[in-house]
């Protein structure tokens, strides 16, 4: 197991600079605005010599004993439960706060190995800056600067010092699929992926914006692993307000560019949104596969629930190629078919498709039913190989194949995926002109006919001098 570092602190103090700082990633978003991080975010530490895990968490209120502020105190306590050592970072340019005595308290009850650390102390005399911070009573302050660097290794190698330096574990080859949960605020994302993983791992909410940053989470479902994505609601373009849900809203779109698998949560007790329709769209242009949850399934009637069936054919026809399941989350109900669809998504989307294989499919689709005729010429379709996956691309190689209409595309869609199985995935097929060899080149005759020709040249000469 890799050791865990696990950062702290109040609102604003800089933790998520430092994460990134950590991992030289910019996963967590980072804004001069306090309480922008609300659940646990993990990533994998590259400064320092041995591999670490290094976890970021919402600024910590211990005090508060309701709202959001509590669910964020909640997912930090589980966090330090989960730590080797805890990094408790503090202002340097605030001074000690009634609430860093809080969690330096707090901090000392748990058991736990605990660095201070005295962030934003660039340009300050280091032991000037940390003087006051020997009263929270946690050993030696370290004066470091998140976002230059500052101290940063040296803090790394102490929380590191008692963990001995192992090689690197070799990941598996076989690749973990990634699975983007992305919806509109409020439809219960987060309260899906809490089922999922049977346990209140990110905060599940009953306020619209909860989740502000993209959440990736690793765990094993019935022997299979998956690397989780928690992403922010996007809502309508004119209804973003806040610069912070401007970069949420991004994160998430970055999160399904990123996915192997997108599954689409959509709320059965409001109607099919504009915003619904717009957010798969994106799906599909992006070639993601998709598995679409209609969620807060439980206790519509009959009427009620035909209605909706009703309002998805008609707004999301173009989806026909995703599996939908009726679910609840908050109950558990309907997740074991989910996560079938995830997989059997998953499988089309990375399918290898053989090259013979798929010309004798072609091959059979023409002989069934041929392209139409484009300028008095029909194309003629010779060969077809896969070009790529997530999603599957088919290149078909013929001539005058440049006018070919999108309902015969749509028909040699249908037919590689009824050959193949593909379920849960766009397709994408693509035309390539063959080349003639002539174009560009002229023929000549070749010497022989040379010879031919100045014979046969010369016996009409002869033959109308002689007539002359």
């Amino acid at each position: 197991m890799l050791p865990t570092l696990v950062l702290v602190g109040r609102p604003n103090v800089g933790k998520s600079t430092l994460f990134n700082r950590l991992t030289k990633t910019r996963d967590a978003l980072v804004a001069d605005f306090p309480g922008l991080t609300r659940d646990r975010h993990y990533g994998r530490g590259v400064v320092g010599d041995p591999p670490y895990l290094v976890v970021d968490t919402g600024g910590f209120e211990p005090l508060v004993d309701s709202g959001i502020l509590a669910e964020m105190a909640k997912q930090t306590l589980q966090a330090i439960d989960e730590a080797d050592v805890v990094i408790f970072l503090v202002d340097g340019r605030q001074g000690v706060t009634a609430q860093d005595k809080v969690i330096a308290d707090r901090l000392r009850r748990s058991g736990r190995k605990v660095l201070l650390a005295v962030n934003k102390c660039e340009g300050m005399n280091p032991a000037i800056a940390v003087a006051e911070f020997h009263a929270l009573g946690l050993g030696e302050p370290h004066a470091i600067s998140s976002a230059h660097g500052d101290g940063v290794s040296d803090l790394v190698h102490l929380a590191l010092a008692d963990f001995p330096v192992e090689m690197e574990i070799p990941l598996e080859q076989t690749e973990v699929p990634k699975v983007a949960i992305v919806g509109r605020p409020n439809v219960g994302k987060s309260t899906l992926v809490n089922a999922l993983l049977g346990e209140e791992r990110v905060i599940a909410f009953d306020q619209p914006g909860t989740t502000r940053d993209s959440i990736h989470i690793d765990f094993e479902r019935e022997g299979r692993r998956y690397t989780l994505v928690d992403t922010a609601g996007v809502r309508r373009r004119g209804r973003i307000f806040e610069a912070i849900e401007k970069f949420s809203v991004i994160k998430t779109l970055q999160s399904i560019e990123n996915a192997n698998v997108v599954v689409l949560v959509l709320d059965a007790r409001d109607a099919i949104t504009e915003q619904d329709a717009h957010l798969a769209a994106f799906v599909l242009e992006t070639g993601r596969a998709l598995v679409v949850a209609v969620n807060k399934w439980d206790g519509l009637d009959k009427e009620r629930r035909d209605m909706i069936k009703q309002d998805i054919a008609r707004k999301l026809h173009f989806l026909a190629y995703a599996q939908f399941h009726y679910v609840s989350a908050l109950k558990r109900q309907g997740l074991s078919p989910l996560m079938k669809s995830v997989d059997t998504a998953y499988a089309s989307a990375m399918a290898k498709l053989p090259t013979p294989k798929l010309t004798r499919v072609l091959q059979a689709a023409v002989q069934q039913h041929q392209p139409p005729i484009s300028g008095g010429i029909r194309p003629k379709l010779r060969y077809a190989h896969q070009g790529g996956k997530n999603p599957p691309i088919i290149v078909i190689h013929g001539s005058h194949v440049t006018h070919i209409p999108g309902s015969y595309q749509r028909f040699l869609e249908g037919c590689f995926r009824k050959a193949f199985g593909l379920v849960g995935t766009p397709l994408e097929i693509q035309f390539k002109q063959a080349e003639n060899p002539y174009v560009d080149t002229k023929l000549k005759p070749s010497e022989g006919g040379m010879t031919m020709r100045r014979r046969k040249n010369a016996q009409r000469a002869q033959s109308k001098s002689r007539k002359g």
